[in-house]
């Protein structure tokens, strides 16, 4: 083992959690992972007695530890240089960067109005003007990046950037929000993944229902 432990959320509903998870998996490296079910209505007091944010995902490495989906997957990337985990290229790596500080900054209408559900059966929903806006963005971060690089992944190889926008593809999916071949083509590359159909798997087991994501 490697010494990393990572603890996660609910993996129906935790688009933070799976982030890193995927992405980690994706590159095979190997970790520990802990599951901390947020299904207390004021929040699981577990999460607080590991993380000093109270929440997760939260990566432990030995006594270190690193919260944040993108800071987690830095710092895995730099231990782990050789697994891919960004771009080779200087230009792609940032580029690869940029679109996944973009996934954690913005698109707060879509996540508000469509939370990370992977159990949902797949009915459309109907979204207003800024949840469109943000649907439309995030496709043409998809179909420049995939133009770049060939595909079949935004950067050519499954990298971070792939993982950080794993949980929109769920969203896109079981709301069916969208219904451009390139995207839908894209999307089903990702969800054929090994990586997400093992979260996925896990998801779908799970007990725990949490009523305010239940759209």
């Amino acid at each position: 083992m490697t010494g990393l432990t990572l603890f996660v959320g609910n993996k129906n509903y935790s688009s933070w959690s799976m982030r890193p998870w995927i992405a980690m998996t994706a590159a095979g490296i190997a970790f520990d992972e802990v599951v901390i079910p947020f299904d207390f209505a004021a929040g699981n007091p577990d999460i607080r007695a590991v993380s000093p944010t109270g929440k997760v995902p939260l990566l432990r490495h030995g006594d270190f530890l690193v919260w944040e989906s993108l800071a987690i997957i830095d710092y895995v990337a730099e231990l782990f240089p050789d697994a891919g985990l960004w771009p080779a290229d200087r230009q792609a790596r940032a580029r690869a960067r940029s679109y996944s500080m973009e996934m954690l900054s913005g698109f707060r209408a879509l996540r508000g109005a469509c939370p990370m559900n992977i159990r949902r059966a797949k009915k459309a929903l109907d979204v207003a003007e800024d949840v469109r806006a943000d649907v439309a963005r995030i496709e043409t971060i998809w179909r420049q990046a995939l133009a770049q690089s060939g595909g079949p992944f935004l950067f050519g190889a499954f990298t971070a950037a792939d993982a950080m926008y794993a949980p929109v593809v769920n969203r896109f999916d079981v709301y069916d929000l969208v219904a451009d071949p390139e995207t839908l083509g894209y999307m089903n590359r990702v969800k054929a993944h090994p990586a997400f159909l093992k979260w996925e798997e896990a998801a779908r087991a799970e007990p725990w229902v949490v009523i305010e994501d239940e759209i």
